[in-house]
């Protein structure tokens, strides 16, 4: 029997349609259901690696990951990471294809309808309920032509639409409507329903609005979710950062600063981080912004040199060499890591259009880049005297890169790689600077390892001489995805949604 579908499509893009897919995993999963995402193509510099080596968007993952089920490529079978100059990397099935302008790409758009489908009939195969998050608007009356992620997927998937709209942002039943009014006849019959979401106050307020709404259009308002305060669930993608708020430092806590890369990727790496007691994580784009930092982070990046450039015009690259210099500590993951080095090779330009460009010189260590990707998931030991506390932590992350590092000297590694992809290994991982106060490493998800965490902040601890904490205030993953769940199950009419959905 194949599985039923509902798709949830936004007004605009960070509307919260990713986290309502994810809370919809999560509650019908909660259920007994067999639940799955789906995502036809996700823009997003945010991914993750599949248990076979595969890369997907970070969102979807998250999304299996409430639904209870390990991700698979079938769940985003195109992922497009952003480039400089109109270009994107174009990954198809997991593995990419190239790097394409966006007119090339849309040319090749039908050729890949064939790929969606079987996708999609694979999940519907496989469990009782496929629940697909559209991407932007389905009222861009420029990509309609070209549409394989909105209102083309809902007819492909026979599946009625959410439409979900932020009011936090202003304007909600504007968005709903205009949204309404752009899309063809036979698109507007298919939206069964409306969500609005993120909203801060009483919803009684609100009901002249969802009025005109249901005697509008004629069809109902499901509900209202409301803001969700701390929520230690990954976004989809970098336009998140705009919203932090920086709160005033204290000194008796750990101040994080990450470059805010122009490019940067897998910034939910640092997400665990954020949620520590007592620990200020700021994403800064301003070099006065590293003043008083405990640990300054170099992130990934979808365009290393490009954004090593942006750097050293910016005055980041002095500034960091002149901390570490000082003593301070610099932590460079993946591209971050590759900064740090002493040189970046690109001779096939998969990332630029310079062969050779000059990294930072602080560690011992040459990048190359090369054709073919490396997406894996790895287990490590530590080696770095920041992770360790008494023994060697060990520690389970991901790869995904397409420059090769080398240690150019007999400098000690930052891990040892013990394991990709179930396959044992022994192999170093980044570099250790001779002072001590300099790590790269290219594997992502450190900080989701508890131990390793917290042996990382109660060293900068012992620098800053505060006090130690002993344990972690964090909570598993899936006690978030309950909480979400919760949320959004007591704020929408689920009777109503069942009976959309045909369950």
């Amino acid at each position: 029997m194949r599985a039923k579908t509902v798709m949830i499509q936004g007004t605009a893009s960070s509307v919260g349609k990713s986290l309502m897919v994810a809370a919809l995993c999560r509650i019908f999963h909660l259920e007994g259901l067999r639940v799955a995402p789906f995502k036809s193509q996700n823009m997003a510099l945010n991914s993750y690696v599949t248990p076979d080596g595969l890369e997907i968007g970070r969102a979807q993952a998250v999304q299996a990951e409430a639904a209870g089920i390990e991700p698979s490529v079938e769940m985003n079978p195109i992922l497009l990471k952003p480039e400089p100059g109109m270009r994107s990397q174009v990954v198809v099935f997991g593995k990419p294809i190239g790097s394409m302008h966006w007119s090339d790409y849309c040319a090749m758009m039908p050729s890949l309808q064939g790929t969606i489908r079987d996708c999609l009939e694979s999940l519907r195969a496989n469990y009782d309920l496929v629940i697909i998050e559209g991407a932007g608007s389905p009222a861009e009356i420029n990509l309609r032509r070209s549409d394989i992620v909105n209102m083309h997927i809902a007819q492909v998937a026979e599946a009625p639409v959410i439409l979900v709209g932020d009011i936090d942002k202003g304007g909600v039943f504007a968005q709903m409507v205009g949204t309404m009014e752009l899309l063809a006849a036979e698109d507007r019959a298919r939206v069964a329903g409306f969500l609005i979401n993120k909203f801060r106050g009483e919803v009684a307020l609100l009901k002249p609005g969802l009025d005109f709404l249901r005697d509008r259009f004629e069809i109902p308002v499901l509900g209202v979710v409301p803001w969700i305060e701390k929520l230690r669930i990954a976004d989809e993608d970098s336009v998140a950062l705009q919203s932090r708020i920086a709160r005033p430092l204290s000194a008796s806590e750990i101040y994080v600063a990450v470059v805010k890369l122009p490019a940067i990727s897998n910034y939910d790496d640092f997400l665990a981080l954020e949620h520590e007691s007592g620990v200020q994580v700021r994403f800064v784009d301003r070099i006065e912004d590293l003043a008083g930092a405990d640990l300054v982070i170099i992130p990934g990046t979808k365009s290393t040199v490009s954004d090593l450039a942006w750097m050293r015009r910016e005055g980041f690259a002095n500034e960091i060499i002149a901390r570490v210099h000082r003593g301070g500590l610099v932590l460079g993951i993946c591209g971050g890591c590759q900064m740090l080095g002493e040189v970046i090779e690109d001779p096939h330009r998969v990332e630029s259009r310079e062969i050779v460009a000059d990294g930072l010189g602080l560690l011992p260590l040459r990048t190359r880049f090369e054709t073919q990707k490396i997406t894996t998931r790895v287990i490590a030991r530590a080696r770095a005297p920041w992770f360790l506390d008494g023994e060697a932590t060990e520690i389970s992350g991901y790869e995904i890169h397409m420059g090769i590092v080398e240690r150019s000297n007999a400098s000690q590694s930052a891990f040892t790689i013990t394991s990709r992809s179930g396959v044992r290994t022994e192999h170093p991982d980044g570099a250790v600077s001779s002072g001590g106060n300099v790590v790269g490493t290219m594997i992502h998800g450190l900080f989701e390892n508890a131990p390793l965490r917290i042996t990382l902040l109660n060293h900068l601890r012992d620098r800053k001489g505060i006090v130690r904490l002993q344990g972690s205030p964090q909570v598993a993953d899936r006690v978030e995805y309950d909480r979400l769940a919760d949320a959004v199950r007591k704020s929408i009419d689920m009777s109503s949604l069942r009976r959309i959905i045909g369950l």
